[in-house]
C-alpha cells in the first residue's frame, strides 16, 4: 500500500494516468465558456460496498440507544438523501459516557496496564483497522463525500500509520531525576491526566479522531469522543474494532449528536479533566468558555485557518500552479490548513492566474466512489450555501471571476472549482475562512510586503513558500507567524510532525511527541536524604 506521509505526492500519483479532459455540460459565466466534469448531474450514485451496522452511542463497551430514544438523519452528500438514522446523544447520554470513562480510570485495568500491555492493544487495533481498510474508507467517503482513493489510499492507511506510532510511544512516557540544593531525591512523574473529553469535525473524520485517541490512549486516559453531527459512522465502526483488540469497556466511549446540546454538556462537565476541540473558531471560543466556566480543565484547539500560499519571482511556474491547486482544492476546499490566499509575485502574476484557471478547469468533479475524481460533493447543505454566499461576495467586491463559482449538476452539494484574480487584502474572500473550492490569487511585489501581509489575519495555522531561493525560504520561514511553514511542499503530514497555529488558530499542538504533554500531568516528589552519598 501506497506510503500516507506525502498526500500531495500520492494524490498526484493516484491521478497521474486520469485523463483531466473536460466530459461536457458548458456552464456559462458572463463572456467566457468553462467546462467541467458533469458525472455529478447524469450518472446515478454508485452505491457503496458497505454495510451501516453501528448506529448507537457507545458507552461502557456497549452500543446503546439515547437515553431520549432520540435518532437523527445522516445524509448522503452526493444526494441529500438519509444514510441512516444515528442515535442523537444528549447531556444525560454525556453523563452516561462521562461515569463509564470515570469508573474505567479510577477502578479499571486500563492506566494499571504496563506500559506494554497498552502499547499491544494499539498494535492489535491499528491490525484491524489495516484489514478493514476498504470498508473503513466507504464508510468515509460515503458519509463525508471525499474522493473513496483519498479515503482508502490516504486517510485510512494514515490512521493506521497514527495508531502505531502512538502505540510505540506507550512505553517511553517517562519522567526525570531532577539536582536539588540540599539532601534531596526529586523525581518527576508524569501521570495519565483522567478522562480526556474530544470533540471531532467533519473534514477528516478519522484522522482527527487518531490525532486526539492515540495520544490519549498511549498516556493511559480514558476517553469521551463527540463526532460530529454529519459524519458519525466510521468513528462508530473504527471504535468497535478497538474493543476487538482487547481495549477494556469504559475506556473509549463514543457519542453521536449536536454542539449545542452533547458538545457543550462534554465542554462544561465537572467531570471531564481534558478537553480537546477541532473545529471553528467561533466554536472553540464557545469551548475554552465552557471549560473555564466548568472546572478550568485544560483545552487544546485546533481551529480555523486563511493560510498564505506565496510563490516568488523564481518558481518554476507550472509546478507551482500545480502545488497552489492542491493546497486549495484538496478535501474539496475543506481543510483548515488550506492555501485560501494564494500570494503570486507581481512578474508572474499573469501567467499564473491563466495557468491556474486551466488547471480549474481540468479539475475532474462527480461522484466519490467513481474512479479518478479529484472532487466530490461538499459535505452538505449549510455549508454548500454558504460557499456559493462567499463566491457571490467576490464578484460583489469587485474580484474577478476567472472560472467557477455556481453548482454543479442538479443533484448534491457539488460545486464548481473556482478561481478569482485581482483579489484585495480586504475583501472577505481574502479574510474569511470559506472551506471550499475557492481560490483567491493576490499580487505583491517584495518579500516584505508579503510577510506584512500575509501576517495582517487573525488566523496563523499554515502557510506555504514555492521558492528556488534557500535565502528566500529562510527569511520566510522565520518571518511568517503561523504554526507550520511547507517549503516546496503542502500537506505533508507526518504521525511525528506536530500541527496546530499561532493566534487564532488555536493553542497547544497535535501529533508527535508534543501531543502527549496534552494527557499527561507533571507531578514532583520530593524525598529527603539521610546521609547521603553523594548529591
Amino acid at each position: 500500500m501506497a506510503s500516507p506521509l506525502r498526500i500531495s505526492r500520492l494524490i498526484s500519483r493516484s491521478f497521474s494516468s486520469t485523463s483531466f479532459s473536460a466530459r461536457g455540460g458548458n456552464s456559462y459565466l458572463g463572456p467566457r465558456l468553462c467546462k467541467y466534469s458533469t458525472a455529478a448531474a447524469i450518472e446515478e450514485p454508485i452505491k457503496p460496498a458497505v454495510q451501516v451496522e453501528y448506529t448507537q452511542l457507545l458507552i461502557d463497551g456497549k452500543f446503546v440507544d439515547a437515553a431520549s430514544g432520540k435518532t437523527f438523519p445522516t445524509l448522503d452528500p452526493r444526494t441529500g438523501e438519509v444514510i441512516a438514522h444515528v442515535a442523537e446523544g444528549h447531556s444525560e447520554d454525556i453523563d452516561r459516557a462521562v461515569a463509564a470513562a470515570r469508573k474505567a480510570f479510577d477502578h479499571g485495568p486500563w492506566p494499571r496496564m504496563t506500559a506494554y500491555e497498552r502499547q499491544r492493544i494499539l498494535l492489535r487495533a491499528a491490525d484491524l483497522i489495516e484489514k478493514h481498510n476498504d470498508e473503513i474508507a466507504a464508510l468515509e467517503t460515503w458519509d463525508n463525500g471525499k474522493p473513496y482513493e483519498q479515503s482508502a489510499k490516504i486517510e485510512i492507511p494514515m490512521l493506521v500509520r497514527l495508531f502505531r506510532y502512538y502505540a510505540g510511544w506507550a512505553d517511553k512516557i517517562h519522567g526525570l531525576t531532577v539536582p536539588a540544593d540540599g539532601p534531596y531525591h526529586v523525581q518527576t512523574l508524569h501521570e495519565p491526566i483522567g478522562v480526556a473529553g474530544q470533540i471531532i469535525p467533519w473534514n477528516f473524520p478519522l484522522v482527527m479522531f487518531a490525532w486526539k485517541v492515540g495520544p490519549a490512549l498511549a498516556c493511559g486516559n480514558t476517553i469521551v469522543l463527540k463526532t460530529a453531527e454529519q459524519t458519525p459512522l466510521s468513528a462508530f465502526y473504527v471504535a468497535k474494532l478497538f474493543l476487538e483488540a482487547g481495549l477494556p469497556p469504559g475506556v473509549l466511549n463514543v457519542v453521536s449528536g449536536f454542539g449545542p446540546t452533547a458538545g457543550a454538556a462534554l465542554a462544561s462537565h465537572m467531570e471531564v479533566d481534558k478537553l480537546a476541540f477541532t473545529g471553528s473558531t467561533d466554536t472553540g471560543k464557545v469551548v475554552l468558555q465552557l471549560a473555564a466556566k466548568s472546572n478550568l480543565k485544560p483545552v487544546t484547539l485546533e481551529l480555523g485557518g486563511k493560510s498564505p500560499f506565496i510563490v516568488c519571482e523564481d518558481a518554476d511556474i507550472d509546478q507551482a500552479v500545480e502545488l497552489a491547486h492542491f493546497a486549495l482544492f484538496f478535501n474539496q476546499g475543506q481543510c483548515c490548513c488550506a492555501g485560501s490566499r494564494t500570494y503570486v509575485h507581481e512578474s508572474v502574476y499573469d501567467e499564473f492566474v491563466e495557468k491556474a484557471k486551466a488547471r480549474a478547469l481540468k479539475r475532474v468533479v462527480g461522484d466519490p466512489f467513481k474512479g479518478g475524481i479529484e472532487q466530490g460533493p461538499q459535505i452538505d447543505s449549510e455549508q454548500f450555501e454558504k460557499i456559493l454566499r462567499y463566491v457571490r461576495l467576490g464578484v460583489e467586491s469587485g474580484a474577478t471571476l476567472e472560472t467557477g463559482g455556481d453548482r454543479l449538476g442538479d443533484k448534491g452539494y457539488y460545486i464548481q472549482p473556482t478561481v478569482f484574480s485581482n483579489v484585495k487584502d480586504d475583501m472577505r474572500i481574502a479574510t474569511d475562512e470559506i472551506f471550499g473550492p475557492v481560490q483567491s490569487i493576490l499580487k505583491f511585489k517584495d518579500l516584505g510586503e508579503v510577510v506584512q501581509r500575509a501576517n495582517n489575519s487573525r488566523y496563523g495555522l499554515a502557510a506555504g513558500v514555492f521558492t528556488k531561493n534557500i535565502d528566500t525560504a529562510n527569511i520566510l520561514t522565520r518571518a511568517l507567524r503561523v504554526g507550520t511553514v511547507w517549503i516546496n511542499c503542502f500537506d505533508t503530514f507526518d504521525a511525528a510532525i506536530p500541527f496546530g497555529g499561532y493566534k487564532m488558530s488555536g493553542q497547544g499542538r497535535e501529533k508527535g511527541e508534543y501531543s502527549l504533554k496534552n494527557y499527561l500531568q507533571v507531578k514532583a516528589v520530593v524525598n529527603s536524604l539521610k546521609n547521603p552519598a553523594w548529591l
